[in-house]
């Protein structure tokens, strides 16, 4: 008889009773990008990439500059949209999100205008629709993400792949632009080029060794 007021002892093999531990939000780490390259170029950008667990992320891209002047014949004109999804790779990889040696997959879509006064290049079909005039690239990427801050990081990445579509040129002539001639082309060789700056956000950013998740 238990005469002590104490609970009985667990039957014997039986496991302990623990208290049920409600699980909270999962995780999330975002990145926020634009490639510097482009800015550069004067093509705004911007890109979102999701991290999605054990090393994965995928990511979107686009650009949009239209610049033109056409007392002068300038003309600069991009823009398009890329779609991609990586793989980290390495312990930094495995301690931080988005950083370290990275491979990947991408494909875009895009249409350009460029013309400095003299001869111009135009994407797609000239008078099509916005579909007639897309060019299209896909390929792989090799790049490393190189952290300078908790939340901030460089991202170095080089494209390789194929390069579709059509487009023409044309030159400007009293004030009209007289088509030339047109191509298809098929480039196969670097399509992507990023010098990307990267600000991280997130509940699952790790802050050095032993900080929070």
């Amino acid at each position: 008889m238990n005469v002590s007021g104490n609970e009985p002892p667990a039957a014997a093999g039986s496991a302990p009773v623990r208290p049920s531990r409600q699980a909270g939000p999962k995780p999330y780490v975002l990145a926020l990008k634009t490639n510097m390259l482009y800015d550069v170029l004067l093509v705004p950008n911007i890109g979102l990439e999701f991290c999605a667990g054990k090393g994965w992320s995928v990511g979107a891209n686009v650009m949009y500059a239209w610049w033109s002047r056409e007392k002068s014949d300038f003309f600069w004109r991009i823009y398009g949209g890329e779609l991609y999804a990586r793989k980290y790779l390495g312990r930094q990889a495995a301690a931080k999100p988005f950083t370290g040696h990275h491979v990947g997959v991408y494909g875009e879509i895009f249409d350009y205008d460029f013309e400095l006064g003299g001869r111009g290049y135009m994407g797609g079909e000239p008078g099509g629709t916005l579909w007639d005039k897309m060019n299209y690239a896909m390929g792989v990427e090799y790049g490393y993400s190189l952290p300078i801050t908790r939340g901030l990081s460089l991202d170095f990445t080089l494209g390789i792949g194929y390069w579709g579509g059509q487009y023409c040129t044309y030159e400007p002539q009293d004030g009209e632009y007289v088509w030339q001639e047109t191509w298809q082309r098929h480039w196969f060789g670097p399509t992507k080029a990023e010098v990307s700056l990267v600000w991280m956000f997130g509940s699952g950013i790790i802050k050095g060794k032993g900080g929070r998740r």
